[in-house]
């Protein structure tokens, strides 16, 4: 298979899964996310550009379509999609390496998502993650700690699973076309 197709038929294919993911997260009010899946099924498949390139387009493409508040979180699916495909690339894709991923990100994205969060909309941007937030600052905390707080336990969760998942997506793929890609999966 020709990179360039796997590049033509991953990037839609992973932006749809965001936006289908991040939809029932929000409808549902769950205090996780779901919108990064196929970012990183994206990173692991293509590597850091390909990753940050569904990143980039999802946020874009839903602010156009749904609400512009999605536009500045590019940032945060860029990212995870440039962490999730350097590792894939330089470590390969192992059980191990996906949790590992996971991890990371639950503590890179709230990095990254929480000033956004905060300085473009208060802390408090319309999901279940809310919720949290709003428990942090009944405790006393401040709305930067508490929007910070509150993501850490929703991307614990939702990055590794995402991550997971993806990977148990990906481990089945024929391993010549794998490699013939340059994908290394154990």
């Amino acid at each position: 298979m020709d990179k360039k197709v796997l590049y033509m038929t991953t990037i839609p294919v992973g932006i749809a899964i965001n936006a289908i993911g991040g939809q029932i997260a929000t409808f549902l009010k769950l205090p996780i996310f779901l919108d990064s899946i196929g970012t990183v099924l994206s990173g692991f498949l293509l590597g850091p550009v390909g990753g940050a390139l569904v990143g980039f387009f999802t946020n874009i493409l839903l602010g156009f379509i749904l609400d512009p508040s999605y536009i500045p979180f590019s940032i945060v699916n860029i990212v995870i999609g440039l962490v999730s495909g350097y590792v894939a690339v330089k470590h390969g894709i192992t059980l191990k390496n996906s949790v590992i991923v996971g991890l990371v990100l639950a503590i890179i994205a709230p990095m990254v998502g929480t000033p956004i969060a905060v300085y473009l909309y208060g802390g408090l941007v319309g999901g279940g993650v809310d919720l949290l937030t709003a428990v942090f600052l009944h405790s006393g905390q401040d709305i930067f700690s508490s929007a910070f707080l509150a993501r850490i336990p929703a991307n614990l969760v939702d990055k590794l699973l995402s991550c997971i998942l993806v990977y148990y997506i990906i481990k089945p793929f024929p391993k010549d076309i794998l490699s013939e890609l340059g994908v290394k999966v154990n």
